[in-house]
């Protein structure tokens, strides 16, 4: 549940993380299902305090349970609280205060009902709105201006039919009149590069104009390759007294209010969204804060600067492999570590410094991850040459290993296949750092490669794979990571590895078809 923080609406850097101890949601570690967990985190600020509220979904059973954070320092992780935990009817939450102080959750359906912020004591559960379409009416925002109550909601499931709608009533309770012009957002229906537009909220920026935040997918209406998954828009609203707000369309280059001067002077615990990555691991530094782990890592997992190897970060090995051996259900724990891919187009590599495996199928890599199910990987495994005697015990080298997995459990925007490529190290890479190269060729596929320190010019492509293996399937809501990995593959090995010269670039945004913003960092002029 990362925080990002802005004074400009361009430049977001990471503030904090809500959740960050597994104390807060223990249930996390026990969940199957690859899109299960914490969903739609909804922030506001009331009376000196910030509050998140989001729903815990594992979906299988679908039991939904509501989270409540609060801090009054959005910028310290360990400043949020511990949950305020109450049960849901459905997902999606939403805080409203009115002005009589009375606290109301809103949430899928569409409820609503008191709740205590002290006790999580529920009043009783109403349905205040069935919505314009009446098909899965979710993610409701609660806004009260000039003598009304502004409902405004997202339907039509978070598809190519994704849209929003508002309603307003003098009465908290309702009846709600729907807007005639509903719904007020959607690209449903249009040949647009940003699709499945919906679950938005509205704000005032200082100057009091109108904003708002929406989620989307850069898809176009094929809906088939969109990697980064469900993405944050923003887009310029008019809202003029006792009227309806007009919210502009979605598009990849807009115009509306004049933005806030431009400024990185921003207090937080992370990098820019825009930031590289140029991590080396120093003695005495932490893991990133942007870093993130599926499910909770064992507790000696990682060390960074371990003695005798400094500028590492150090990987114990999970026998499990990203796959697992039965990734629907269970929970074995992954030796992986990874950071958001934010951008269309990037590069992304990583040195391993020292590996020196024993066993076979020990294994140490790079991977792009949307989830268990859906994952390419380039790693140096210990395999048996292809060239030894039965006479004699069977040799072991290091090989280079690219792979695809691609066994969602529900229907994939991939059907087809990509061969396993496997090659011997050659032996002038033996015993130096190794350079694993992530690269979108565009935004519909990734090259994996390897170089040696010793041969930095010598490349070696091991494999091209379609970006549509991270998109849909089990993973439609989140978008894909990249990081390092090591395992035994279910053997007995515990060879460590050691990782330095973390770099991750972005090279372009996409913002239409065949269209992309170069990117240019913002030098702050403060």
């Amino acid at each position: 549940m990362p925080i990002y923080t802005s004074k400009d609406l361009v430049n977001w850097r990471l503030a904090s993380h809500v959740f960050s101890k597994p104390s807060q949601v223990p249930q996390i570690g026990n969940t199957t299902v690859q899109n299960g967990g914490l969903w739609a985190t909804t922030i506001r600020y009331h009376e000196g305090k910030f509050y998140a509220i989001v729903a815990y979904t594992p979906e299988s059973p679908f039991i939904v349970t509501g989270f409540l954070f609060t801090t009054t320092n959005p910028y310290d992780s360990s400043a949020w609280s511990d949950p305020l935990v109450f049960p849901l009817i459905d997902i999606d939450p939403n805080l409203f205060w009115d002005d009589d102080g009375t606290t109301y959750i809103q949430f899928s359906g569409i409820h609503q009902q008191t709740i205590d912020l002290e006790t999580g004591a529920l009043g009783p559960a109403a349905i205040i709105w069935t919505g314009f379409t009446e098909f899965i009416p979710e993610g409701p925002r609660m806004y009260k201006k000039d003598g009304y109550y502004y409902l405004m909601i997202g339907e039509g499931g978070t598809e190519l039919g994704h849209h929003e709608a508002i309603a307003r009533s003098k009465n908290i309770s309702g009846p709600y009149e729907g807007y005639s012009g509903n719904p007020i957002l959607t690209n449903t229906n249009t040949t647009e590069y940003f699709q499945t537009v919906g679950h938005a909220d509205l704000f005032q920026d200082a100057s009091k104009n109108w904003w708002g935040s929406a989620l989307a997918t850069r898809s176009g209406p094929a809906w088939e390759n969109y990697p980064m998954g469900r993405e944050t828009v923003l887009f310029p609203v008019t809202w003029k007294e006792n009227e309806w707000p007009i919210l502009q369309p979605v598009r990849g280059q807009m115009s509306g209010w004049p933005l806030p001067l431009q400024t990185k002077a921003v207090d937080g615990s992370g990098p820019f969204i825009e930031d590289p990555d140029v991590t080396d691991f120093p003695p005495g530094s932490a893991i990133p804060p942007h870093f993130l782990y599926w499910r909770f890592p064992p507790a000696d997992a990682f060390a960074v600067s371990p003695q005798g190897h400094p500028n590492t970060i150090r990987l114990r090995p999970s026998k499990s492999n990203l796959t697992s051996s039965a990734p629907l259900t269970s929970t074995e724990e992954l030796g992986l570590i990874m950071r958001v891919q934010t951008d269309t187009l990037f590069s992304f590599s990583v040195d391993i410094v020292t590996f020196d495996p024993i066993f076979s199928e020990e294994e140490a890599g790079i991977t792009a991850f949307l989830t268990q199910t859906q994952h390419i990987d380039l790693g140096i495994v210990l395999l048996p040459t292809s060239n030894y005697s039965s006479e004699v015990k069977t040799k072991l080298a290091p090989h280079l290993r690219f792979r695809v997995t691609n066994v969602p459990d529900l229907v994939s925007d991939f059907n087809g296949t990509v061969s396993t490529a496997v090659r011997a190290l050659p032996e002038t890479w033996l015993h130096s750092p190794i350079r694993l190269h992530i690269d979108t060729v565009n935004e519909t596929h990734y090259a994996f490669s390897a170089t040696s320190s010793n041969q930095p010019s010598e490349s070696e492509r091991m494999g091209i794979a379609p970006a549509t293996i991270l998109s849909g399937g089990d993973g439609r809501f989140t978008g894909t990571l990249v990081g390092i990995y090591a395992t035994t593959n279910g053997g007995s090995g515990k060879t460590e590895s050691y990782f330095s010269r973390w770099r991750y670039q972005g090279k372009g945004q996409g913002i239409n078809n065949n269209t992309f913003v170069q990117y240019t960092p913002f030098v702050d002029s403060d």
